[in-house]
């Protein structure tokens, strides 16, 4: 897989880049505010190595689930102001994608300069199943550029006109996100330094079902927090209360335990936590033993016994994957786990992943520093299916 300082003089060149810029937005004041910029500022090195190369750049991207048709609710036109910011160039926006504005847009570009095209989901040809119809959308975007960068890893694990389709009509290569991200995971999936510690949270175990399974023949330690955790502490044999419990996972669980303790693989439950009867702001909470949860309440957080149990299995790790948070975070009386563990994780002495979606929210969320992390993923299921062992569409068909 090359880079974009492998591809040829791009002094003059129209490069369509398929970034990754699907940003949470607030709308509630009749304006929409970006919540978390975090991707649009992971795109910037790739673009301004592109700029600094005199290439034209035709930035793509998705935002939200439009379903095929323009909404304004989704439009990118927060994000180029943002970008704009950003770069301290203006970015054009253009308000289509393959129509009018988009080919005048990109037809102004001057060598250095950067467009935004609105979403690529306004047209339902870039998700279809349809080979034919993605491969038409593919072409039309593929005539406004004479290169694509694959920038955007929080798609790559999609079959999609942009990602996919597009990458098969032209030159192409991976951004510098796309390598950083493929580099970060081949390490601690290929070749991680002893011992190798995976915390794994959120909220469903079906969620993690592959990545358990690909990861307890690799792993030292597995540690489970989260609302996934209750599922193991059911197989464990007890109660859980009111906290969220898939119960037609209980009995893969129950294998996955056996096949840790077969593989003399440490695979570590909480011990406490803390609970409420309800989940808001102003809860009253309160912290039992994970084995004495009262059947009126819900366990929202790993408890301080916990914190500790986890901090001391992160200690001496060499190689740390954190994917997954390890209470309701967004709400101050659950975020104490999550904090915490992503305090632990960022102190270890060696490679520590952060393998993306809620996981990467939290540490911008909490304020944490983001560069006391090895690698912070972009891209939530793009992570998660590289940690199952999976090949990603959007990746291979980078590599010839």
């Amino acid at each position: 897989m090359r880079g974009i300082d492998e591809l040829e003089d791009l002094r003059g060149k129209r490069v369509l880049l398929r970034s990754d810029l699907n940003v949470p937005l607030d709308n509630k004041a009749g304006k929409s505010v970006i919540v978390d910029d975090g991707r649009v500022r992971a795109s910037v090195p790739t673009i301004q190595a592109l700029r600094d190369a005199g290439a034209r750049v035709v930035v793509v991207a998705h935002l939200g689930r439009p379903k095929g048709t323009p909404d304004a609710t989704y439009s990118l036109a927060p994000v180029a102001t943002r970008l704009s910011e950003l770069l301290g160039a203006e970015v054009a926006f253009a308000a289509d994608t393959v129509g009018e504005s988009a080919r005048k847009t990109v037809a102004a570009l001057n060598d250095g300069d950067v467009a935004l095209l609105e979403n690529l989901r306004f047209d339902a040809r870039e998700t279809s199943k349809d080979e034919a119809e993605r491969g038409a959308f593919a072409a039309e975007l593929a005539e406004l550029a004479d290169v694509f960068v694959s920038d955007g890893f929080g798609v790559v694990h999609r079959k999609q006109a942009s990602v996919y389709d597009v990458a098969q009509l032209l030159p192409h290569a991976a951004g510098r996100l796309v390598l950083a991200e493929v580099q970060a995971f081949s390490k601690v999936l290929d070749d991680p330094r002893r011992p190798y510690v995976v915390v794994l949270g959120g909220s469903k175990v079906s969620d993690k079902l592959g990545v358990i399974d690909n990861l307890l023949d690799k792993v030292d330690r597995l540690l489970i927090g989260g609302g996934m955790a209750f599922t193991f502490l059911a197989a464990e044999g007890y109660e859980v209360g009111g906290s969220l419990l898939e119960s037609d996972q209980i009995e893969t669980v129950k294998g996955y335990l056996d096949r840790a303790r077969e593989r003399g693989v440490e695979l570590v439950l909480p011990v406490d936590v803390v609970v409420a009867a309800d989940i808001s702001e102003d809860a009253q909470t309160s912290v039992v033993a994970a084995s004495a949860i009262p059947a009126d309440q819900k366990g929202l957080d790993i408890g301080p016994a916990t914190v500790e149990l986890f901090r001391g299995k992160l200690a001496d790790a060499k190689t740390v994957v954190w994917n997954g948070p390890m209470g309701v975070f967004e709400l101050a009386p659950f975020a104490g786990g999550t904090r915490e563990v992503a305090v632990a994780v960022s102190l270890v002495d060696g490679t520590s992943v952060v393998g993306g979606g809620d996981s990467a929210a939290a540490v911008r969320r909490l304020g944490l520093d983001e560069g006391a992390f090895t690698h912070i993923s972009t891209g939530g299921g793009a992570s998660l299916e590289l940690l199952e062992g999976k090949e990603l569409p959007g990746l291979t068909v980078l590599e010839d």
